[in-house]
């Protein structure tokens, strides 16, 4: 095993202040020299008793079946260092006392190395993942891995308090720094600057947006953590001679504190790429991932020494929270100023309505993060010109940007009403009344089952859906009317008087079948509101046909065209239509 250099031990104990009682005399130091010596050279290997030598081969004193022995080898060098003290007010010049410096030296010299062996032998259970994991379950006082810290703990409270403080200290910070690099290296943390990362394409940032989601997680709540409990617990006992600061408190902070730096180097580098809607998401991954850690860090890096990595933290949610609100805004003024002109074939729904749907329903999977960001109301854009200028629309004497929530769903619910008002403008697009009508309840009907079956259903309210659910029922029943109402009220009944049967049945048979060939190219994509219409259309044709036909079945006049059977058949094949879409275009 590879020793430190004998020059860093040269320097003199620390002496405290003298003893209270008597002092001790040449003969007492002189026997507690000889029986000190005489155990240690038990277990130290003679090469230490040579200052020339900078290596040796070491027993083991701080093993299972040596632990006993090691707390008395410890003991021993408590009495040494006490004799020490006070010999050293008495004599300073005395022979024996150098004997007893020298001897003390020879002890630290095996101690560091006992030190570096115990921390290197149980790097595996003093890994910081580790750590963090048995930590929770009150710190696994039980388990008998646990010999291991409580064997640090004391060999560093014995150099700590002979003097040999930055030897203990020295070999503790190298080699847990070490671990800590090596951690982060593994979870494939970079350090880039936040110029380099600034050069970037976007594609390639968005892969080291999902790396660093992970790695963060993992060091913040493992790495740092754990570092943190083994500091507590190896140094909590003991006191600098030098510093104010707690040794736990200036250790951990030199073991872990650039490492924790870089890491937020990241977010606000991210905050900082140009705004555009696409970008929110991963944007948003990373404001989340902070978030969610902002507790364990103020609780991990609660020294004030450490205040810069909270500043840092509570920083990048500002600056990522900035950004967010901008994506926001821009991704509303692309809604408003989407400019596709060709209306979508038979009515159904636009791929404006999915596009937005789709992207304010992830939205709302971030509702803790967007409830952080968005704090207030003011920041909503002006609605577009087709809300005041729509026939459509009887919410004219409401403020449509009041919403008794939080200003996060009121946000999301005037980006719902922006698609909408779009949506209203594009229904103008149709030539025939009825099919604006039934595209107006396509759309509407689309957003009400994105909204139901997403988290956006708890975050606009429970009176948000059964209040469009009435517009749907509107626009159906508009379209309803002036799609099938000559049709529904041509029904001839079977109290038609005989001398007007021909002339109603020719009315009738006319007018469904003009409307259904206008209407067989009409889509509904949804199966349960095809459904629903057929139903209502059927309930109101078919009772008083149903009821004509009995009384002129088929072959008793020529023109007795359709059975019952028929004509729901001719119902059941409508709004099936040839789908089609137009392309979202944006300015």
């Amino acid at each position: 095993m590879v020793l430190l250099k004998t020059s860093a031990f040269s320097k003199s104990p620390k002496v405290p202040p003298p003893p209270q009682q008597g002092s001790f005399s040449e003969s007492q130091l002189g026997d507690t020299v000889e029986a000190a010596d005489t155990f240690v050279r038990q277990w130290v290997s003679p090469h230490l008793y040579d200052s020339s030598s900078t290596s040796c081969s070491l027993s083991s004193l701080f093993s299972a079946e040596n632990r006993g022995e090691g707390r008395r080898f410890l003991d021993v060098l408590g009495k040494l260092q006490y004799a020490i003290q006070s010999a050293g007010l008495v004599n300073p010049d005395s022979a024996k006392l150098s004997q007893a410096r020298d001897l003390m030296r020879t002890a630290m010299k095996y101690l560091e190395n006992e030190f570096y062996r115990v921390l290197k032998s149980n790097r595996r259970f003093l890994d910081p993942e580790s750590i963090s994991a048995w930590s929770c379950n009150d710190k696994a006082e039980a388990n008998n891995d646990d010999d291991a810290i409580e064997d640090l703990k004391m060999i560093a409270n014995c150099m700590i308090s002979s003097g040999y403080e930055n030897d203990c200290l020295k070999i503790y910070k190298k080699l847990r720094r070490k671990i800590i690099v090596q951690a982060l290296s593994h979870l494939g943390f970079e350090k880039l600057t936040s110029a380099q990362m600034q050069k970037l394409e976007w594609e390639i940032l968005e892969k080291k947006i999902k790396g660093w989601v992970r790695l963060t997680r993992v060091t913040v709540v493992s790495l740092f953590n754990g570092e943190r409990i083994l500091c507590d617990r190896i140094f909590s006992s003991s006191s600098s001679s030098s510093s104010s600061v707690s040794l736990a408190e200036s250790t951990f902070i030199e073991i872990t504190l650039q490492s924790a730096l870089k890491l937020f180097v990241f977010p606000i580098a991210v905050a900082k790429c140009r705004k555009t809607a696409e970008k929110i998401f991963p944007t948003l991954d990373v404001y989340q991932t902070i978030l969610h850690v902002v507790p364990k860090i103020d609780q991990i890096f609660s020294y004030d020494s450490a205040a810069c990595v909270r500043t840092q933290a509570a920083e990048s949610l500002e600056k990522l929270g900035e950004s967010v609100n901008a994506m926001m805004i821009e991704f509303q003024s692309s809604i408003t100023k989407e400019s596709s002109k060709s209306p979508i074939p038979g009515g159904g729904v636009h791929q404006l309505t999915r596009y937005v749907m789709n992207f304010i329903v992830f939205l709302a999977d971030y509702s803790d993060s967007l409830t952080a960001i968005i704090k207030d109301k003011e920041s909503l854009l002006p609605l577009p010109e087709d809300y005041y200028n729509n026939s459509n629309n009887n919410n004219s004497d409401e403020n449509p940007g009041e919403n008794d929530g939080s200003p996060m769903a009121a946000r999301l619910a005037w980006l719902i009403l922006v698609l909408l008002c779009k949506i209203d403008a594009k229904s103008r697009l149709y030539s025939d009344a009825a099919l604006s009508y039934l595209f107006l309840a396509n759309n509407l009907h689309y957003v009400l089952v994105k909204v139901r079956t997403s988290n956006l259903n708890v975050v606009l309210g429970v009176d948000w859906v059964p209040n469009h659910e009435v517009k749907v029922t509107q626009y159906l029943e508009k379209y309803e009317k002036m799609a099938w109402g000559d049709v529904i009220a041509s029904v001839p009944g079977d109290s038609t008087a005989e001398a007007k049967a021909d002339e109603a049945l020719r009315r009738f048979n006319k007018a469904f079948e003009e409307t259904y060939k206008k209407h067989k190219n009409w889509v509904v994509p949804d199966p349960k509101l095809r459904d629903e219409i057929k139903a209502s259309i059927a309930s109101k044709l078919m009772a008083g046909y149903t009821g004509f036909y009995k009384k002129y079945p088929v072959g008793s006049s020529d023109i007795v065209r359709f059975t019952p059977e028929d004509l729901n058949g001719y119902i059941s094949d409508l709004y099936i239509g040839l789908r089609g879409s137009v392309p979202v275009s944006t300015n």
